[in-house]
Order: structure tokens, then C-alpha cells, then sequence
């Protein structure tokens, strides 16, 4: 579904706010009105809702501009397919014919958002299932001892020489390295980087 794709309407959907009229820190000079067509206006507002599964949402423009589409396309300069509820956006919107349609989203404030950010959940899921995006950023190979590995949860822990610290070690790791079943105290070699709740083991080899 591209940008241009009209989802139906929620609301009334009233006249654009000329950009004059909104606060600098909504636009923070982003904004060129050379750039903007006859039909475009720049609004500012606040996402009412957005659903992540159907790639669109709402936000509601200041000072009576109505309601505004919210088309996960126009979200991805930003890195994101999703706002919650409650953030704050600037966009450039055109008038279709059941209502306004954000064209491009100028800048977006996270501060204010009341409801959760489904990014946010879907990128910690995807670093607790599986942490190989972390590859780039791991250590050399360095050799570690199995402290415990279980495969029924699916996860255990390595330890670095000379550091007690427990090191993270994912099912889909081991199962990339090819090993079968991991024993206490087993000697392996390991690539590591720090995740979001400490070290994690991101490249097993013997």
C-alpha cells in the first residue's frame, strides 16, 4: 500500500494550519514552502491511534484541523512503522477526497506519548530471539566456559576467563554454531557484544 493509498476517515477533517502558525519546534526548520503544493498545508498534532497490523493510524491536527492519515510509508524516513498514542507530529498534508493525508512527516516528539511503542516492543523482541544483529559491533573470538545451558528454555550462560560475569547465550546461536547439547564447564570460543541487559554470546565455535 503506498503513501497515495486513502484509508477511510475518521472525523471531521477541517482546513490545514498554514505554517506560519505552527511552533517553531514543530517544524525545526525542516519545512521549505517552495517545496509544498497548492493543495498542501503544514499541520501539527497529536497520533490518536495507530494500528501497527493494518499500517495506518490518526492524529489529531491543532487548533481544529481535524483529523490527519497516518500511513506507515510516510513513517519510514524516520526508521519506524509505527507512533504511539499521544506523540507529537509535524507533517505536511494534502487534501483527498475523504480528508487530510499526511505526505511527509516533518518531525516527530516521542516525549508526551502516553500509550506503548509498538517499535520499541517489536526491536526488544527481535534482540531477545535472536541477537545477531549485534554481530557488527562483537568482539574477536575470545574463549569462554559453559556455565549452564538448557534447551528446553531455550538459553544459558557462558563465562569469560577471568570474569565471573554471566554472559547470555540464546538458543539460536548454539543452534547456528551446530551443537547439539552444550555441557557445564565445556570449553568454546565466543563473539561477544553487549545487548540491552548485558553481555550476550553472539558467535559460538569450538
Amino acid at each position: 500500500m503506498g503513501g497515495d493509498t486513502m484509508m477511510p476517515a475518521e472525523g471531521a477533517a477541517g482546513a490545514g494550519m498554514p505554517a506560519d502558525m505552527l511552533a517553531p519546534g514543530d517544524i525545526a526548520g525542516a519545512l521549505d514552502l517552495a517545496d509544498m503544493a497548492a493543495d498542501e498545508s503544514a499541520i501539527s498534532g497529536v497520533v490518536k491511534w495507530f494500528d501497527m497490523t493494518r499500517g495506518f493510524g490518526f492524529m489529531v491536527g491543532d487548533d481544529g484541523a481535524g483529523d490527519v492519515l497516518l500511513h506507515f510509508s510516510v513513517l519510514r524516513d524516520h526508521g519506524r512503522r509505527t507512533l504511539p498514542e499521544g506523540t507529537r507530529v509535524a507533517c505536511i498534508a494534502s487534501r483527498r477526497e475523504r480528508g487530510l493525508q499526511a505526505r511527509r512527516v516533518l518531525t516527530i516528539d516521542m516525549s508526551c506519548a502516553t500509550g506503548p511503542d509498538a517499535d520499541m516492543i517489536a526491536q526488544r523482541q527481535r534482540m531477545r530471539t535472536d541477537p545477531t544483529h549485534l554481530e557488527a559491533e562483537a568482539s574477536p573470538f575470545e574463549p569462554v566456559t559453559i556455565k549452564w545451558f538448557n534447551r528446553l528454555k531455550g538459553y544459558g550462560f557462558v563465562l569469560r576467563d577471568g570474569d565471573m560475569s554471566d554472559v547470555f547465550l540464546h538458543m539460536e546461536v548454539v543452534r547456528r554454531a551446530g551443537f547439539d547439547q552444550l555441557m557445564p564447564d565445556q570449553r568454546l570460543r565466543a563473539r561477544i557484544a553487549t545487548g540491552p541487559k548485558g553481555p550476550v554470546a553472539v558467535v559460538l565455535a569450538e
